[in-house]
């Protein structure tokens, strides 16, 4: 199981640093995320700056760009690292496309299967020289001339990752991506019964098979080294859960385990003006839905939770911790047991 990391935004000397100690502590990747910040100038600084560790966005809000401004950006960071960036993508919801990004919306599932069709495309026209063509529902491109062509870039095209939390939109990754990005509120028994039948669906119409396509999941982890720190990630943990449980994209999850009448609860309660509300929706999360989520535990207890509950199920792990998580150290040790 690979193990990766997150790679944050800041000054070019924090990102520097941080990538060359995840780099040296000997994980499998860095990922940069797009919430309050570019997910790409990152790991420019990364590329720079490491040599063997993996680059990626998780996510990459494909929406709210054109395959052609986008293929360049991915294209740019597989030669400035040498054929080690991932292109992790999401598709967002749409008030944030429509009204944040000023772009369209439609049909997330097709759009994005023909968006990542186009990206091929383009890349395929870079790196082996065929005549861009490509015609579709959503995007067109037909016009690519030497000028505007970059050379080919070291491993040929970067590698797209999906995210997806829908049955659709997972099986699109199966039919055209190379890896999925399972959201952080997943359960297990969820990822499989739902998550990794969709996927195998999309493998089926594509005919390819498991090997084809790496299964990334974002473990949702409440760890600590004391009592206190843990009584603290755990408030924050159930406070996260929540959070996404009030949300009616997700609302499926809920319903596999017989929870929906929490779901109700959990929404109705966040468009409410009660004070404090937030902490009162976490206060909902009973042990039963928090182990359910997230992985509870001190450090090597949370590796080999990981490993009880998603080993054969994924081939590569992210650690997502809600609330203040503490020093390095305290998730170097569930690297190490991971490796082991």
């Amino acid at each position: 199981m690979k193990v990766d990391a997150k790679l944050g935004a800041g000054p070019a000397t924090t990102v520097i640093d941080e990538a060359r100690r995840q780099e040296k502590a000997d994980y499998d990747g860095l990922w940069s995320s797009e919430s309050a910040h570019d997910p790409f100038l990152p790991l420019v600084l990364a590329a720079e700056h490491t040599e063997r560790t993996q680059l990626g966005t998780a996510i990459a809000v494909a929406f709210a760009r054109s395959p052609m401004p986008l293929a360049y950006t991915a294209h740019d960071l597989q030669a400035y690292s040498g054929g080690r960036f991932i292109l992790g993508l999401g598709s967002q919801v749409k008030p944030h496309i429509e009204r944040r990004f000023g772009m369209p919306w439609s049909h997330p599932a097709p759009r994005m299967r023909e968006f990542i069709e186009a990206l091929r495309a383009i890349w395929s026209a870079w790196n082996e020289g065929t005549k861009l063509s490509f015609r579709g529902d959503f995007y067109q491109h037909t016009l690519m001339t030497p000028f505007f062509s970059p050379p080919p870039a070291p491993g040929g095209a970067p590698r797209v990752f999906l995210a997806a939390v829908g049955e659709a939109m997972t099986a699109v990754a199966g039919e055209v991506a190379d890896g999925l990005l399972v959201h952080a509120f997943a359960t297990e028994r969820y990822l499989r019964e739902v998550t990794l039948p969709a996927l195998h669906r999309g493998l089926t119409a594509s005919g390819r098979s498991r090997t084809d396509v790496e299964v990334s999941l974002l473990a949702m982890i409440a760890t600590g080294r004391t009592e206190e720190k843990m009584a603290r990630a755990v408030a924050g943990v159930r406070q996260q859960i929540a959070f996404y449980g009030s949300t009616p994209a997700y609302r499926g999850v809920l319903d596999r385990h017989g929870w929906g009448g929490l779901g109700d609860e959990l929404n109705a309660l966040s468009k409410s003006s009660r004070e404090g509300k937030w902490e009162a929706m976490g206060g909902l999360i009973d042990d039963d839905v928090l182990h359910a989520f997230a992985v509870v535990g001190e450090p090597a207890e949370a590796a080999a939770q990981i490993r009880r509950r998603f080993g054969g199920l994924i081939d590569r792990v992210s650690f997502y911790a809600p609330y203040e998580s503490g020093p390095h150290e305290t998730w170097d040790l569930i690297l190490k047991g991971l490796k082991r």
